[in-house]
């Protein structure tokens, strides 16, 4: 009975699946700022067809198993027809938390995400882990180092 036991849980474990949610730009705000005191928070906005965002993903979600003090918001700028293959994606990924699908119109969200945000892709946030302020954005592939940097300076803010 033990044995079959420890086989159904480990079945379990490797059938993780992580939990996508179509979600807007203020559901995105919601859950960042629930974050606040607990973990600094990196909101990476991404889509499948922009080959800079699937580049520099594995690294951020290996920040994101390593670092215990760091939770990463995945947020998918791919459109509602691509649900199955972002969730498969993620998947692959190794991704644990929670992740979303914008479910917004591209100006509302993009603006409700950050007035500065054009809207190119990728597009990251760092905010700091006591106080919820960003410590730094970008858009574009950053360097590994840069991310590092960033969460150091929010660990401590």
């Amino acid at each position: 009975m033990k044995k079959f036991l420890i086989i159904i849980s480990l079945i379990n474990i490797s059938c993780e699946k992580v939990e996508l949610l179509p979600s807007t730009s203020a559901n995105i705000n919601h859950k960042i700022e629930s974050l606040r005191g607990e973990k600094v928070v990196i909101l990476n906005v991404w889509a499948l067809w922009c080959v800079p965002c699937v580049e520099e993903f594995p690294m951020i979600v290996d920040l994101d198993q390593e670092i215990e003090e760091l939770e990463v918001v995945f947020v998918s700028a791919d459109f509602d027809d691509q649900f199955n293959e972002v969730e498969s994606f993620l998947n692959r990924q190794g991704v644990k938390n929670v992740s979303y699908i914008k479910q917004e119109k591209d100006e509302p969200f993009i603006s409700g995400i950050h007035p500065k945000w054009t809207g190119s892709l990728p597009f990251t946030i760092i905010y700091a882990k006591e106080s919820g302020k960003i410590v730094d954005l970008w858009e574009g592939k950053e360097s590994e180092l840069r991310f590092r940097t960033a969460i150091n300076i929010a660990l401590r803010s």
